[in-house]
């Protein structure tokens, strides 16, 4: 059943939160579309409302981490991205143990506009050196990705998405941290993704088979540590790879595979990612007139294949 990933997030959190004393959720007064509301409703105690104030909900964050607390830190991504020095400086170079929650994120969240839409945040969030970044793809992903977290040592951010996702992987899914999910075989071909396109990059792949083209489907929950041996082998197992992500072309998960890719001397690589300030409209729409969509991917396939 389709479901936004940050739905599953709360929902996850809130069963988590009574095994799990030492969590506990901060949120900079958007509790209700991050969907951390359903932790407070059964903890109120260990849920603190921040306020619209994102960089003191860092700091926050960061200090309770250092006292041996867990906190999930929540807010949209293009915020909580926007208060980079203090992630930087309170979580990363502090080793803080924080969890940094972006929901709402790329141009999928449709008709709120660019003003809400994180096209930069996986750049930023990859710049810091220990920090992990985890993009999950649909709901029983995002489930066992906070199962992983609250376990989790070393800071983290989890980008989430305000669309509904539709079920990628089977109920029984198990999460591994830093660890790509070959999703499809094929040996023509591969195609990597993340996140909310990792639906538009499995039609595709139904597409190229329609003409006689097999796809190997990669999907990358952990962007940061990326998983380079599968995305290597896929590399020297097919003719050449395609990433794509909803975000900026520049600093995501086609910037790190290129580079994976550059360093082992294999390829080629053609990213597929957003290349402009996005605007309003329905999230499908925008995938096809910002080039995110499955007919998109298959024409940068099929170029790579020529």
């Amino acid at each position: 059943m389709a479901k936004a990933s940050r739905l599953a997030f709360g929902e996850a959190l809130a069963r988590l939160g009574g095994e799990h004393p030492e969590v506990v959720v901060l949120d900079a007064d958007l509790s209700k579309s991050t969907m951390s509301d359903l932790f407070a409703k059964k903890y109120p105690e260990r849920f603190f409302e921040m306020g619209i104030a994102e960089g003191n909900m860092v700091g926050v964050a960061a200090g309770m981490a250092l006292a041996g607390k867990v906190p999930f830190c929540c807010s949209f991504a293009c915020f909580v991205a926007g208060r980079f020095e203090q992630i930087r400086m309170s979580v990363g170079y502090n080793r803080a143990n924080v969890r940094i929650v972006g929901t709402h994120a790329g141009i999928g969240i449709g008709e709120d506009g660019y003003s809400q839409m994180a096209t930069e945040d996986i750049a930023c969030m990859r710049s810091i050196p220990n920090m992990a970044v985890l993009q999950p793809c649909d709901a029983v992903e995002t489930e066992r990705a906070v199962e992983y977290l609250v376990r989790h040592r070393g800071p983290v951010f989890l980008r989430l998405t305000r669309q509904k996702l539709e079920d990628v992987n089977p109920p029984d899914y198990r999460f591994e941290f830093g660890r790509g999910v070959i999703l499809r075989e094929g040996g023509d071909v591969t195609l990597v993704a993340t996140g909310g396109v990792v639906g538009e990059a499995l039609k595709a792949a139904e597409a190229l088979s329609a003409r006689g083209v097999m796809a190997r489907v990669v999907n990358v929950h952990t962007i940061k540590p990326l998983d380079e041996d599968v995305i290597l082998d896929s590399a020297r197992r097919t003719r050449g790879i395609v990433t794509v992500e909803d975000h900026g072309i520049h600093g995501g998960v086609g910037s790190a595979v290129a580079e994976a890719a550059a360093q082992a001397g294999v390829g080629p690589v053609r990213r597929i990612g957003v290349r402009d300030f996005a605007e309003s409209g329905d999230p499908a729409g925008l995938y096809r007139k910002y080039g995110l969509s499955a007919e998109h991917i298959v024409a940068e396939a099929e170029k790579l294949l020529r």
